[in-house]
């Protein structure tokens, strides 16, 4: 028992356990809207696209979360821009928007001379997060947590009509790039713990467990918290004891878990078509 609590006498894994405590509620929430909006390549390019505001901010000596998320919401408000004024399609132009910051930030990261690496805004640095990111994260999570539930209904119809949304009074383009804000905000808020790279992992996973395991979106919101919560606790604690990254064990953790609802639901699917 004493070797099983071990992990737990460390300041560093308890802040750790804390930040994926924090991080996983509007990640979790967020999640279920992009996968059923079929958004999940927008996580990805804003999560990926913060990279050139991050180095910009380190060069100009401003906090790096004002810059990533500055660049987020340039990312976010260009590519919806150039959705709706073009024949391009959606996905093309978040492909484009995406690899074009995405290469900006890599150009301007590699002509960096500084002894201050910034691998920890790629792969996160989970174990190493201090108080004022907690404190940061936590008033970001608490912010876009409260927003997300409190629109919920609205969201949702947007997300499966817009058309409809719009019909009955709802003003579409705020709720459009307001989602697309509270996507930027929540990047910035996973930043420090997960880094970029991987933040879009914790964007898509639960939400799409949990919607293999339900079809009721109340339940799919929290199934995806509570997988979420599950999962990090689970690759923390199992990365101390193989030494390795925490953030990637979690994402590892959350791949496994999707392996295993897909499976749940095809076995599911196939009882069903058996008994009709």
């Amino acid at each position: 028992m004493e070797s099983l609590l071990f992990p737990f006498q460390f300041a560093f894994m308890t802040k750790a356990f804390l930040m994926m405590a924090i991080i996983a509620v509007p990640t979790s929430l967020l999640s279920c809207y992009l996968v059923l909006k079929g958004w999940s390549l927008m996580g990805d390019a804003i999560s990926h696209a913060v990279l050139p505001g991050v180095v910009l901010a380190y060069l100009l000596h401003i906090p790096l979360i004002v810059g990533a998320f500055c660049a987020g919401m340039v990312c976010a408000v260009a590519t919806g821009f150039l959705a709706e004024n073009s024949r391009v399609k959606q996905d093309t132009v978040m492909g484009i928007v995406f690899s074009g910051m995405f290469g900006f930030g890599i150009v301007l990261y590699t002509k960096i001379t500084t002894d201050v690496h910034l691998d920890h805004i790629l792969f996160g640095n989970m174990l190493g997060v201090s108080k004022g990111e907690l404190w940061t994260a936590g008033l970001i999570a608490g912010f876009v947590g409260l927003v997300v539930l409190a629109k919920r209904r609205d969201l949702l119809l947007h997300a499966f009509d817009p058309v409809q949304a719009q019909a009955v009074g709802l003003r579409v383009g705020w709720l459009h790039y307001g989602l697309l804000t509270l996507i930027s905000m929540t990047i910035v808020a996973t930043l420090s713990a997960v880094g970029i790279i991987l933040a879009i992992g914790l964007l898509i996973a639960p939400g799409a467990i949990a919607f293999l395991l339900t079809n009721r979106f109340s339940y799919m919101l929290a199934i995806a918290v509570a997988v979420t919560m599950l999962s990090g606790f689970i690759g923390i604690y199992i990365s101390f004891f193989i030494d390795s990254a925490p953030a990637p064990t979690v994402i590892l953790v959350l791949t496994i878990l999707f392996i295993g609802a897909f499976i749940r639901a095809s076995r599911k699917s196939r009882q069903v078509t058996i008994a009709d």
